[in-house]
């Protein structure tokens, strides 16, 4: 990438890798469906079914516990659902919780009508209430169906990390099925679904380097799985009708594995982290970092300049060579006050701005990212000081 220009919004999307280009490029060149017996077909489902073993070992789950959606709010939206099966026997769930500073294929609470849905607090560093999910769980009120419960394992806008095995083993200590939306974590940190008390896992494969529209969720057990809400041939043995995208799910399984691959050297590290947010506090005293004092993924800041409007902000960046996010990037490029940072407190303030980045985010990259901030901190003060000066 041309050094005029930076781009720090992985947790928008990753940049396509070359080893999900290239199996995205040789699946297209394969002419038969997985679900066809001759020998076309069968190299097409080997190529499937390889995807599904690299998507499935990045998070330690078996092959056959992976089903591929279009993506993850596709997979929210199959999981957040009153209606499972354990075996051939119904199993009803019925009410749903979700944290306040969910993304927002979590927060719209799936299938379940929206008086089903209890939204749990967070605290001033964006944690959940243990207590307050606690006191839900212990009222709920099983004679009507199984309590469900849906986090994040790593916030999207501020990188904060949930206690996964904390919250999950509250969940099953009362009962409950645990999904966990593990988008922003994959191939960031390591994830065991064996492990974490997850039921259910949510990917995305754009988010580790693959291609766009397609994503997975994936079970800890095939014993009780959810309706499913595309029905057809059969396919993803029924869990999910309709012909598997074979080039992209090829993709997918491609930036799997390297993603798993990366954890395992070491890839991620917070130095580059540490050293933009040493490099915020220098320029700008007063910027607030979100979260710091938490657990955080390696790759995230999210951080405010006082009285200066995110968005402002935003768009000077951009001009200035910098893609980087005034919170998430999930509404259709709408740009407006973040509910995550409403959710812990901040929600007068001015916004944040996310930074996120990746391993091969260079040296470069941040230096151009903190010249740019502080010739917009340079501005803003300029500015302050004219406008006193006037009164």
């Amino acid at each position: 990438m041309a050094r005029d220009r930076a781009y720090l919004d992985y947790n928008a999307s990753a940049p396509l890798i070359a080893a999900a280009r290239d199996a995205v490029v040789d699946a297209m060149m394969q002419t038969g469906n997985p679900s066809s017996v001759h020998l076309e077909g069968r190299a097409t489902k080997a190529i499937l079914e390889a995807a599904r073993r690299d998507v499935a070992a990045l998070v330690n789950a078996k092959p056959d516990h992976v089903v591929f959606t279009s993506g993850a709010t596709e997979a929210a939206s199959t999981l957040l659902t009153p209606h499972y099966t354990m075996g051939r026997a119904p199993l009803r769930l019925s009410r749903l919780y979700v944290s306040a500073s969910e993304h927002p294929c979590i927060l719209a609470g799936g299938q379940f009508a929206s008086e089903q849905v209890e939204v749990v607090g967070v605290d001033g560093n964006g944690l959940i209430d243990l207590e307050q999910l606690r006191g839900f769980l212990a009222a709920h009120d099983r004679g009507q169906g199984l309590p469900l419960v849906a986090m994040q394992a790593a916030n999207n806008e501020t990188g904060v990390l949930q206690p996964i095995e904390e919250i999950g083993a509250l969940v099953k200590g009362f009962g409950g099925l645990f999904v966990v939306d593990a988008v922003q974590a994959a191939g960031r940190i390591p994830l065991d679904i064996t492990g974490s008390c997850a039921d259910y896992l949510i990917l995305s494969s754009h988010k580790i380097g693959g291609p766009k529209g397609v994503g997975a969720f994936v079970a800890v057990s095939d014993l009780v799985m959810p309706k499913s809400i595309i029905r057809g041939g059969g396919q993803e043995k029924g869990h999910r009708g309709g012909t598997e995208a074979l080039p992209i799910i090829a993709g997918f399984g491609a930036a799997a594995r390297v993603a798993r691959e990366r954890l395992n050297s070491g890839g991620w590290s917070t130095q580059m982290r540490d050293t933009i947010e040493r490099g915020i506090r220098t320029i700008a005293p007063d910027a607030t970092i979100y979260g710091e004092a938490v657990g955080r993924l390696p790759n995230t800041t999210m951080f405010s300049l006082t009285d200066t409007k995110a968005e402002t902000v935003q768009i000077a960046f951009d001009l200035a060579g910098i893609a980087l996010s005034a919170g998430s990037a999930c509404s259709s490029g709408k740009v407006g006050p973040s509910h995550v940072l409403g959710a812990m407190g901040h929600g007068d303030g001015p916004g944040g701005l996310r930074v996120s980045t990746a391993p091969e985010t260079g040296e470069d990259d941040i230096a151009l990212f903190l010249n740019a901030l502080k010739d917009i901190v340079a501005r803003r003060d300029r500015s302050a000081r004219s406008a006193a000066n006037a009164a």
